[in-house]
């Protein structure tokens, strides 16, 4: 009798437990819909989360599961992406349009489970389907695990620095207008700080975002860089930085005057409240190496302010930080080359050593012919990109489910594990047949647990360029780059083995190259492209399909009964 009492209570404690968890999750409503925005002394209507410009922040803790109900009210298919978030074993909720699921159609809902692993610190969220996430993002915010702590000292404050553009046109009047004319997009027609272009442009000076501070205290700055097109430099006025973090994983504290951050990257960064009480500048302009290539860009500069609380009379105008100039690459790859795992007892450095699966892929903006030569890409022809020459065809149902269902005739296995074409890859003048790829829609295989390196290498096949990759379901140890062609014999052996950042993006140098590493212990099917978003377009773009463990808890979950249907 005593052993059936305790297995009741036993089972009760169970019950109890699972409901507990299950109610533990925090839930969200997200509803995508058009609202009119005023910006650059003209309105439009825009797509919007709950009405927000950027959107909602959520907030959670370090290993926290949360629903994020998302309705769709407005005229587009949308797709919703928890950019950084690893999404253990659950690619069903990660959110890339026909690679884990098909959109979400107007007046349609998606109930997307967030599951939180060792990601601490600042992420973020947008759409990911056509450009709508010019509009549609926001910021993660991840606090460490009730009973612990920041690894420095907690900060008076916090806030998201959510940097992004701003097109007087509809968005997807820009995307189609390129798509037709197989041209580049119309760049920005002004850069922005949350939501706000500053007071340098017409019509924003009352709008202009500003962050109240008391003088001695410490303000962590959440830098999330949403735009579309670009790499940014930010600074704030005559106040130096400390950067703690990036992509949601702690570094070697480093003392900056300037930061460069990837379109897809984060940045965590401590401001000293430390300088006369006044009101002071931070700014954002571009980095772009475009200005010897066919890429135009925005060249203005996004400002806010920060505003110390007193009794004072302001100067007349705030003070303007030193940007690095618009093609200062040096300044972008010294503060890139600088970063460092934390790598202490609670923070470790788990870099693969022994790696089983070597990957080299090049990214390559390409061009393929168009008839009479009456396109607006270069000689006539229409713009492309490429990993591996492949240009990726999104198929018409998502690759996720194809693979979970086994339906065949939707991509195809065989994605190159090196360049079909060996060539200089960084020769200043290429032969006009490398201009070419080849359309498809192929993925790569791995197998559960195996150790990966990937070399990426970038090129100047159609014009050399910087290039943010993102990879979905993991992060990655950045254990080399450099410029030029990559070395197998001679460049591993600089590789930074110790304390490598541990990154989802990274920007790989102007016709250089960049090599990561991780292990494939996230069974699903995660998308890896280039984060500049007219690349994406062009088919910049792959998928891994990383297979099952032997054990049930190495497995794909199975999806959830809400998924869109195709």
């Amino acid at each position: 009798m005593k052993v059936y009492i305790l297995q009741i209570l036993g089972f009760l404690v169970l019950l109890n437990g699972l409901f507990f968890h299950c109610h533990a999750w925090a839930r969200h409503k997200f509803v995508v819909e058009e609202k009119s925005y005023t910006r650059l002394c003209s309105t439009k209507k825009i797509l919007t989360v709950n009405g927000k410009f950027p959107g909602p922040t959520l907030y959670v803790h370090k290993g926290d599961t949360v629903i994020v109900d998302v309705y769709n009210k407005g005229k587009e298919n949308i797709t919703i992406h928890w950019h950084g978030v690893k999404q253990p074993k659950y690619p069903w909720s990660d959110g890339p349009e026909y690679i884990t699921q098909c959109p979400i159609q107007p007046g349609a809902k998606f109930s997307q489970k967030i599951v939180l692993s060792m990601e601490e610190g600042t992420l973020w969220w947008h759409a990911h389907s056509d450009w709508s996430r010019a509009t549609v993002h926001g910021a993660i915010v991840i606090y460490p695990k009730n009973g612990t702590s920041y690894p420095f000292p907690k900060p008076h404050g916090e806030v998201p620095i959510i940097l992004g553009e701003w097109w007087k046109k509809d968005v997807m009047e820009v995307l189609n207008l390129f798509r037709q004319t197989g041209g580049d997009p119309n760049i920005s027609d002004a850069l922005t700080i949350n939501g706000q272009p500053g007071d340098l442009y017409p019509c924003s000076k009352s709008d202009t975002f500003k962050l109240m501070v008391d003088y001695g205290k410490t303000y962590l700055l959440r830098l999330i860089n949403a735009g579309m097109s670009e790499i940014m430099f930010f600074a704030v006025a005559k106040h130096q930085l400390t950067v703690v973090g990036t992509d949601a994983s702690y570094i070697k504290p480093l003392k900056t005057n300037y930061i460069a951050i990837s379109p897809g990257q984060t940045i965590d960064a401590l401001l000293q409240a430390n300088q006369p009480l006044d009101h002071y500048y931070m700014a954002s302009r571009v980095y772009d190496t475009s200005t010897t290539s066919l890429v135009p860009f925005d060249n203005t500069t996004t400002t806010a302010i920060i505003q110390y609380n007193g009794n004072y009379t302001p100067s007349s105008s705030p003070s303007l930080p030193s940007l690095p100039y618009y093609n200062d690459t040096n300044a972008s790859v010294s503060f890139t080359g600088s970063l460092r795992s934390l790598g202490n007892g609670e923070h470790p450095v788990n870099c693969p050593l022994n790696i089983s699966t070597k990957l080299i892929f090049t990214i390559s903006v390409n061009a393929f012919p168009c008839a009479n030569n009456a396109c607006e890409g270069p000689n006539g022809t229409r713009f492309a990109a490429s990993v591996n020459n492949i240009s990726f065809v999104s198929p018409s149902i998502d690759i996720l489910q194809a693979y979970y269902k086994h339906i065949n005739g939707v991509y195809e296995a065989n994605f190159p594990s090196f360049p079909p074409f060996v060539f200089n890859y960084t020769a200043k003048y290429l032969p006009l047949d490398l201009e070419t790829p080849q359309n498809g829609t192929k993925v790569k295989v791995l197998e559960f647990n195996s150790t990966v390196e990937i070399v990426l290498q970038g090129t100047n096949v159609v014009g050399g360029t910087s290039h943010p990759m993102h990879l979905h379901g993991y992060s990655f140890y950045v254990v080399g780059w450099g410029f030029g062609n990559f070395d197998k014999d001679k460049d591993p052996l600089g590789y930074n083995l110790v304390d490598p950042p541990l990154q989802n993006t990274i920007a790989v140098p102007q016709n250089g190259w960049a090599a990561i590493r991780f292990k494939a212990n996230n069974p699903g099917v995660w998308f890896m492209h280039c984060h500049l978003e007219r690349h994406l377009t062009w088919g910049m773009e792959m998928a891994f399909i990383v297979k099952n463990g032997a054990r049930p808890e190495d497995q794909l979950l199975p999806p959830p009964p809400d998924m869109p249907p195709c």
